[in-house]
């Protein structure tokens, strides 16, 4: 499928997700119903993108549309595994240098990870942002490895693309932050039972400090390990928890959870992604992550939209100075691209189409070289959307991920 691959200044990659096609979220659903609408959407992307037998999944879909019986298993699968394919060849055909699925083959980022570990039992819907939501999960028992959760969407991805792989898993301190706390918090309340005076800030976070160590020793590292046996050579951590809790023993427990994680695999590079935080905040605790060699971070929805590489221009990136400060020496994803609603008026760099902020190339050029001469070592920075891109349409995905590709190419050639 894939072009060959150069090892070039800025390699690109994605976040992670990407907006799961109609056909894709009927197609595994109970009582989802196919529609021409949806056969007509995976035939026009299939011949724009050139997928590879794109025309099975038309079949499939068409079959499925004209009958009233069930989805089997196999068309199910069958629809899937395109979901995966369309999104491959679509990175492909911009030329991304790190990709994953778009994280087709998962519910979400969070469910996807605990309804697959023991000890969690899942409850309701949370809002999360825009018009997304997560169902929250509650830890009932110590939490343990049960089966492969991430192996063979990786299986099959490794056998889709030629190019970098970077999987990406959901971390730690968010699984904790976004889960009820039952099973800790109530053996610690039993252990305390009978005392004359409970410090309950301390029993609460002891309570979260077993439960995240627990899950990072009994169910994550037994995942990582079997993915790093069976070739991983990046892996994401996903972890938009951290800095929501501002207090210094949550900040150190999210690092004691990265380094109890990360420690000991040889042979994988590993990254924590986050946005929309306190960065001058991470940017303190940054340096004490030892086995993280990549920050993937969002800068665009903090920025402006002006072309120019004078900080007044660049606002959004000046909280790389944070990191410097601090003594930070690993490398930067940095976010280039803005992946949400934009309601501002744009500046020269910049168009708007619908609730969407379509970036120029230069704009997206000017943010690199920003960043480059704030860092003074330009071989530190990867260029990726801000995250990942599941509240836009494919169409706005494809303009996004275009312009950050010109956008790049553009910043390597006034850097050589």
């Amino acid at each position: 499928m894939a072009r060959g691959i150069k090892s070039e200044l800025f390699p690109t990659q994605e976040i992670g997700s990407v907006a799961k096609p109609g056909w894709r979220v009927k197609g595994v659903s109970s009582d989802g119903r196919i529609s021409i609408a949806d056969v007509e959407e995976a035939t026009s992307w299939g011949e724009r993108l050139s997928v590879p037998n794109y025309l099975e999944l038309v079949d499939t879909l068409r079959s499925i549309s004209t009958s009233d019986r069930p989805i089997t298993e196999e068309e199910r699968n069958t629809i899937r595994d395109f979901s995966v394919k369309y999104v491959l060849t679509l990175f492909d055909k911009i030329g991304l240098d790190r990709v994953y699925s778009g994280e087709q083959w998962r519910v979400e980022m969070y469910e996807h990870l605990v309804r697959n570990i023991d000890g969690f039992k899942l409850l309701g819907s949370v809002h999360s942002f825009d018009y997304k939501y997560f169902t929250k999960g509650a830890i009932i028992n110590p939490p343990k490895f049960a089966h492969p959760i991430h192996l063979e969407e990786f299986e099959f991805v490794k056998s889709s693309t030629h190019r970098e792989i970077k999987i990406p898993i959901t971390g730690p301190y968010t699984v904790v932050d976004w889960s009820f706390n039952e099973f800790y918090e109530t053996a610690l309340r039993t252990k305390s039972a009978g005392k004359k005076r409970i410090d309950l800030r301390k029993t609460y976070f002891e309570a979260r400090r077993k439960f995240i160590l627990d899950l990072v020793k009994d169910a994550l590292r037994p995942e990582l390990d079997l993915l790093i046996k069976n070739g991983a050579k990046w892996i994401q951590i996903d972890e938009p928890a951290i800095t929501t809790r501002p207090d210094p023993e949550e900040m150190e427990l999210f690092v004691d959870a990265i380094n109890e994680l990360t420690k000991g695999f040889g042979g994988c590079t590993f990254s924590v992604h986050n946005c929309y935080s306190d960065y001058k905040l991470l940017a303190h605790y940054a340096p004490q992550l030892k086995h993280i060699k990549q920050l993937a971070l969002e800068f665009a929805n903090r920025d402006s939209t002006e072309l120019g590489v004078e900080s007044k221009n660049r606002p959004g990136y000046t909280d790389l100075k944070h990191f410097e400060k601090e003594g930070y020496e690993g490398g930067f994803g940095l976010g280039v691209a803005h992946v949400h609603d934009y309601s501002g008026k744009p500046g020269d760099g910049a168009t708007v189409d619908g609730r969407n902020v379509i970036e120029s190339p230069k704009l997206v050029r000017d943010r690199i070289l920003f960043a480059a001469k704030l860092l003074k070592n330009p071989e530190r920075i990867s260029v990726n959307p801000d995250c990942g891109l599941r509240t836009r349409s494919w169409e706005v995905t494809f303009k996004k991920l275009e312009v950050m590709m010109d956008g790049t190419r553009l910043a390597r050639e006034k850097i050589a």
